[in-house]
């Protein structure tokens, strides 16, 4: 049986900044509201200015340095990936396509069958 390990915000001081990472994207959005009357360039502003600073504030944690490290991690693998030559992916692509219109030719031909089966011997319903 595998075990997942589910990682914490255990410091008081990350517990905080989560905080008011949240209060940062409520305030962001209450001030979009609020200042409705202000006109859309202030109001969007009033949005855009809370969420930066709680992306900014996110990254500061221990929570957004790991995610970081989970997309540097993630690129490093990418640029391991050993990507096919033009010609190969062809070849895999017509294999797709050619498995493709076999599987509906099977499945046509199965729906038909199964038609004349049940409609035509079984019920006796000519069209």
């Amino acid at each position: 049986m595998a075990t997942s390990e589910v990682q914490t915000v255990s410091s008081t001081g990350d517990k905080m900044r989560l905080a008011l990472v949240g209060i940062l994207v409520l305030g962001g959005f209450v001030a979009y509201y609020l200042l409705a009357a202000q006109g859309a360039w202030v109001q969007w502003a009033g949005l855009l200015v809370g969420l930066v600073a709680a992306v900014v504030l996110y990254f500061t944690s221990e929570s957004g340095r790991q995610l970081v490290a989970f997309g540097r991690d993630a690129v490093r693998e990418t640029k391991k990936v050993v990507w096919p030559e033009r010609k190969e992916a062809l070849q895999v692509t017509l294999y797709v396509f050619a498995f493709v219109v076999v599987m509906a030719l099977f499945l046509w031909l199965t729906d038909k069958t199964l038609e004349w089966v049940f409609y035509d011997l079984i019920l006796g319903w000519k069209k």
